[in-house]
């Protein structure tokens, strides 16, 4: 057992009082880059890379506070692209970005409305790759809830449960838990209990026999 489970333990039996930390804001909406409509409002995803999903928050350390961003495809649940930075700038949502064109590229990208998924770098990013920008309304943050679960899943079954030394250990242990636990271990109901891994090759094997049975 680790200090942080002693301390949630210790807290709900009532024996100690924890003093919480104070939220910090990760969404500055305010600010003059275009915005872009809500296209997936009530669409049907069907297939892998169709929609993804980005998102960011910020995990305390011992010493200070660092930013985890992430960008989710939808259909599969599997993460695409993941960073964690010291600073909550455009250089740390973009990399996880880039982590995740690298490897795929989305019909559509939805996000919220804050000034990291707005900026020019960003952006001309995705309109480079010819991939749809998606934006939630401001303050509707069920507008982007398939991201928002994702980030409290990381930080209940990864970020709640571990004792990190400093950045470069954070860093170390959650990209372990997202490349090794979440896309290849951890199942999912909404995905038959298959984990993301699973469920994408076994989409991919269905949709090569179909191709086959069709020529």
């Amino acid at each position: 057992m680790n200090r942080k489970r002693i301390q949630r333990l210790m807290r709900e039996m009532g024996w100690v009082r924890v003093k919480k930390r104070k939220k910090r804001r990760t969404t500055q909406s305010q600010h003059l880059f275009p915005r872009y409509p809500n296209l997936v409002q009530d669409l049907a995803v069907v297939r892998p890379d169709q929609v993804w999903v980005a998102d960011l928050t910020y995990i305390y350390l011992h010493n200070e506070c660092v930013y985890l961003a992430v960008v989710m495809d939808v259909f599969t649940r599997s993460l695409r692209g993941w960073h964690l930075g010291r600073s909550l700038d455009e250089q740390l949502t973009w990399t996880a970005l880039h982590q995740a064109l690298a490897q795929r590229k989305p019909e559509i990208h939805h996000s919220d409305q804050g000034v990291q998924y707005a900026t020019t770098r960003y952006v001309q990013s995705l309109e480079s790759a010819k991939v749809q920008i998606s934006m939630a309304a401001v303050g509707e943050a069920t507008q982007n809830g398939y991201a928002e679960r994702v980030i409290r899943t990381i930080k209940e079954e990864a970020v709640e449960l571990s004792e990190y030394r400093d950045y470069h250990d954070a860093f170390q242990q959650i990209g372990r838990f997202i490349e090794e636990v979440y896309n290849r271990k951890r199942i999912h109901s909404a995905l038959g209990y298959l984990t993301p891994s699973e469920f994408e090759n076994q989409w991919q094997a269905q949709l090569s026999a179909m191709r086959v049975v069709m020529n």
